[in-house]
Formats: C-alpha cells, sequence, structure tokens
C-alpha cells in the first residue's frame, strides 16, 4: 500500500514575495484606519474651513494631478531644496575632514557648527531674506540645516575609527589611496548614509518653511501660504500630503541608490 505525503515547499522567493505582501496588506489597513479617524473628526467638526473631509482632499488632489503649473511647482521646490541639500552635503564632508584631521581647525569650526545646530530654522530663514533675495532663502536654509547634520555624523565617524585597523594598515605598509579604498569609505558608510536619511527629511521641512514664509512663487511653501490666506484648507491638505510623500520618496530613494552604490564599491574592491 502506498502513501502519498502531500508537503508543501515554500521558496525563498515565495517567502519574500509573501513578506512583501504582508507589509503592503499592513500599511493599508493602517492608512484605511487613521482614513477612518480622519473622516469621523471632519464629520464631527463639520467645518470644511477647518478640517475637510478626505473625500474634497482627494478630489483636489486628483484635479490639481492632472494640472502642468502642478508639476512645475514641484519641479520648482524639488530643484530648490535638493540644490540645497546637495550643497549642504558636499560642505558637510569637506568640514568633517577638515575638523577630524587639523585639530585647530576643529578649534575654529565646531562651535559654529554646533551653533547653527542649536539656533531655531525661522531665525536663518528670517535672515536669509533680509540678507539674500527671497528667492534663494530654500535652498540656503536646506543647506544651513544639512551641512552641520552632515559634519556631526562624519565627524563622530572618522574620530571614532576603529584605531587597530589603521595601526594595521600602517603595519602592512597600505598606501594612503589603498587605505581610503579598503578602510577609510567602506566604514564611513554607515554615518554617511544616516546622515543622509535625517538630513534629506531635515532638508525639506526646513525649505518648505522657508518657502512659506518668503512667500515663494511657483513654490510648495508659496501654494501653502496662499491656501492659508484664502481659506483653501483642502489645498493646505493636498500640498501637505504632496510635501509627506514626497520627503519619504526621496529618502527611500537616495536610501537605495547609495546602497546600491556601496554593494557596487565592495565588488569593485574585493
Amino acid at each position: 500500500m502506498m502513501v502519498f505525503s502531500t508537503s508543501t515547499k515554500t521558496t525563498p522567493s515565495t517567502s519574500i514575495w509573501r513578506r512583501r505582501a504582508f507589509r503592503y496588506v499592513k500599511a493599508l489597513c493602517v492608512l484605511i484606519f487613521w482614513l477612518l479617524i480622519w473622516q469621523y473628526v471632519a464629520y464631527k467638526v463639520h467645518n470644511p474651513l477647518l478640517i475637510p473631509f478626505p473625500r474634497e482632499v482627494g478630489a483636489r488632489l486628483w484635479e490639481l494631478l492632472w494640472s502642468l503649473s502642478f508639476w512645475k511647482i514641484i519641479g520648482r521646490s524639488l530643484f530648490r531644496i535638493m540644490t540645497g541639500f546637495t550643497l549642504g552635503v558636499i560642505g558637510g564632508l569637506i568640514m568633517a575632514l577638515l575638523t577630524s584631521f587639523f585639530s585647530p581647525l576643529d578649534d575654529l569650526f565646531s562651535p559654529a557648527l554646533k551653533s547653527i545646530l542649536a539656533t531655531p530654522v525661522a531665525s536663518f530663514i528670517i535672515l536669509l531674506i533680509i540678507w539674500f533675495d527671497p528667492s534663494l532663502a530654500p535652498a540656503l536654509v536646506a543647506m544651513l540645516v544639512v551641512l552641520p547634520m552632515v559634519w556631526r555624523h562624519m565627524h563622530g565617524g572618522i574620530i571614532a575609527f576603529d584605531s587597530q585597523l589603521v595601526e594595521m594598515a600602517r603595519l602592512f605598509r597600505l598606501s594612503p589611496l589603498r587605505r581610503l579604498r579598503r578602510l577609510y569609505i567602506p566604514g564611513l558608510i554607515p554615518p554617511f548614509l544616516s546622515a543622509c536619511s535625517v538630513g534629506v527629511g531635515l532638508a525639506w521641512k526646513s525649505g518648505v518653511a522657508a518657502e512659506v514664509i518668503s512667500y515663494s512663487r511657483y513654490s510648495i511653501g508659496g501654494e501653502l501660504k496662499a491656501g492659508q490666506t484664502y481659506l483653501e484648507t483642502a489645498d493646505v491638505f493636498v500640498w501637505t500630503i504632496v510635501v509627506i510623500i514626497l520627503s519619504l520618496l526621496i529618502e527611500r530613494l537616495l536610501t537605495d541608490l547609495f546602497r546600491q552604490l556601496n554593494r557596487s564599491y565592495n565588488k569593485k574592491v574585493s
């Protein structure tokens, strides 16, 4: 008598697909939960000038998606803020290298960089509007917010670098270039990724705030200010949602990009 066993085997690809599907379903359930809370609060308040219904905000967002000006506004804000973010990352890396290897420069610049970290963003925005063209404020504020953030992460990473590995590299007489490629760059990638992940969110928040205060035309912040001025609360909700989505997407794209570059670099040097 033959006995047939029906055992199901789970392949790695199936397991990965199930985990991804579970994450998507969980995210959808969380989204539905908060939409229901929003719907309930809007129903209780029953004043669209204070809290519009999700249906109204969704309809307004759908209407804007088909408008060319909507994408132009997003493009202009993206260009301004990401320009400031890029300049802040480059400046932070340079300052981290200078202050880590030259102690007089550390004594000179560290207090100023720490002061920038402790200063309210609104103060920088107002001063930059006074000193420069208001249209430059979003990029400059994003740069000032990101630069000390990158400096702090990278400076700490360099200072905390394993001295035994450095001494071993010296004993094996590795050239400075090989030390940089095989020792310093792989060891400093984690703090760099952490700094960029935190910095891009701060750049978006501060950049949009600068657009609001400076009332920059054709910008996300300008549209938020216009919505507040003309009591178009649905527009304020729409543009706030756009800022959140863009911030999350850019953070995810940057993280995936840097990780892919890190894998490619490790394969190249190994």
